[in-house]
């Protein structure tokens, strides 16, 4: 069982997930999409492609582009499309 955590609140939390580059990236079905907003963010990885970012508030705290995936992955990052990863002080426990 793998666990995102922020400011006390569990942010995704799933059995199934995908590690890469040592980033635990949870399934869309295991997010808790109360907490995120979709931002504007984007950036580019020369393998997986152009990642998306939501940023995360939990109790009137914001944590900007805290999270990001991948909508429309390059081939070879196919089993990660759409799964959520974390970074900005969320904790993932696995």
């Amino acid at each position: 069982m793998a666990k995102a955590i922020w400011n006390g609140t569990v942010l995704a939390e799933s059995d199934h997930y995908e590690i890469v580059e040592g980033n635990v990236y949870f399934p869309p079905k295991s997010i808790n999409t109360g907490y995120f907003q979709q931002s504007d963010t984007k950036s580019t990885c020369p393998w997986k492609g152009l990642a998306s970012y939501y940023s995360i508030t939990v109790n009137g705290q914001e944590n900007k582009d805290a999270a990001w995936y991948y909508p429309a992955p390059n081939a070879a990052a196919a089993n990660i499309k759409n799964h959520v990863a974390f970074w900005r002080g969320v904790k993932v426990e696995k």
